[in-house]
Order: structure tokens, then C-alpha cells, then sequence
């Protein structure tokens, strides 16, 4: 893997054209979970449009096929091509308790650990990073991405909110080296008030406004390599 990130033309882009759209379970107005199996519906998140386009070209750019993977609480990472992967509910694995472990007591190591929308919902958020940043292989990555301008939305909890140089600052003090982390963050106006309306969250619409507006971020991610 390379040493430092390599960065696809979608980051220089300040929105996104002709976004892909990716199944997003979210809560409805009563603060429950809605996704496909309750709603009866696919939906795309206008959160985590432009954030997942982004992304999947940076995970694309590694090389999937050649990679170990762990993801958190979603099902995103189905959607590549991975050497190996795995998914674990957060109910079954709690990274602020500590790393997961073989049949031997030994910490299971990975290529890449996925978390998409978790970290917000976690008590100790840095205790977690220092699992995770245990649980890389030399060289392997962590990528998360969490909200900033969204409404509360327990599952059960609810506790944090990050920018992009939060994210940065949360990576850099669980353990990975500052040179090798990239955040990145996302939002305007128009979608930060399409964050206010009923059922939550708002499903992209043709039309929606998916350019940059530094001010209003709403979406937060990075990707940060082990040395």
C-alpha cells in the first residue's frame, strides 16, 4: 500500500455530478430505525452521497481485491470487491472495550476497518480509535465517516459531532501519525435545511444543490494509514 493517500480526482471537486446512489438506513420522525425492511423502501441519503462517491474511488484506488477487511455496523463494504471481509454489529463487538481477538487471545488484524455513521453513537470515541489503530495491519488504513450537521438520532445513543479537522484531531491522538491522515468534509446551506425536514433523513432528489460550502459542512469523513 502506498505510504501516503493518494487522492482522487472526486476530492478536488467541490460537488459531485451524476452521484452514485448508495441504500442508506436511516430514522424516521419517531427516532427509529426505517431502513428498507420497515420503510419498504430503498432510499439514497442526501448526507452520504457525495461522501460515498468520494470514497469509493479512494478505496477502489487501493486496490480492494488485495485487502483484509473489517466493517462496523453497515453492510457498505459488500459492495467491493475485498479479498476478505467482514461485518460486525457494534452490539457484538464494542471497540471501546478493546480489540477483537482469535480463538488464541490474540488481536485479529486488518488491511482496512470500515465505520460509516458509528462513531457518533460511540460513549469513548478516542478509547475506540486506539482499538482500531491496534487492530491495522503496518500499513493498513481506517476509514470513517460520521455527521456534523444532523439531528440527534439515538441508536440508543447519540453522542458527538465532528468536522473534518476534528476527525483529524480524533485520528492523530488514537495512535496514527499526522502525515498519514486525510479529512475531509462536506455540506451547504441547502442540504443543512433538508436536515430539518420530516421523515429524517432527507433521500436525494434530482435536484438537490451537491456543491461545497465550507461554512455548512454536514458530513464528515477520513481515512488515516498505520505506519
Amino acid at each position: 500500500m502506498p505510504a501516503r493517500l493518494r487522492q482522487s480526482p472526486a476530492y478536488a471537486k467541490s460537488g459531485l455530478s451524476d452521484p452514485r446512489a448508495e441504500m442508506h438506513i436511516g430514522l424516521g420522525a419517531q427516532g427509529r430505525y426505517c431502513g428498507p425492511e420497515l420503510s419498504g423502501r430503498k432510499m439514497r441519503s442526501l448526507n452520504r452521497v457525495v461522501m460515498q462517491k468520494a470514497s469509493r474511488d479512494w478505496i477502489t484506488s487501493l486496490g480492494p481485491e488485495k485487502l483484509d477487511v473489517l466493517e462496523l455496523s453497515g453492510k457498505w463494504g459488500q459492495t467491493f470487491p475485498f479479498r476478505t471481509y467482514r461485518c460486525l454489529n457494534r452490539w457484538k463487538f464494542d471497540p471501546c472495550k478493546g480489540p477483537l481477538l482469535d480463538d488464541g487471545g490474540k488481536v485479529v488484524r486488518f488491511d482496512l476497518v470500515m465505520a460509516n455513521q458509528v462513531w457518533e453513537h460511540l460513549d469513548r470515541p478516542y478509547a475506540a480509535t486506539r482499538t482500531i489503530y491496534r487492530m491495522l495491519r503496518k500499513g493498513g488504513w481506517f476509514w470513517v465517516a460520521v455527521p456534523f450537521l444532523a439531528p440527534f438520532h439515538g441508536a440508543p445513543v447519540d453522542c458527538s459531532r465532528w468536522t473534518a479537522r476534528g476527525l483529524q484531531n480524533l485520528l492523530i491522538e488514537g495512535g496514527f501519525d499526522e502525515a498519514r491522515v486525510q479529512s475531509f468534509q462536506w455540506g451547504n446551506r441547502h442540504v443543512a435545511q433538508r436536515n430539518l425536514e420530516l421523515p429524517w433523513p432527507p433521500e436525494h432528489r434530482d435536484d438537490d444543490d451537491l456543491s461545497n460550502d465550507p461554512d455548512f459542512p454536514v458530513v464528515s469523513w477520513a481515512m488515516a494509514q498505520k505506519d
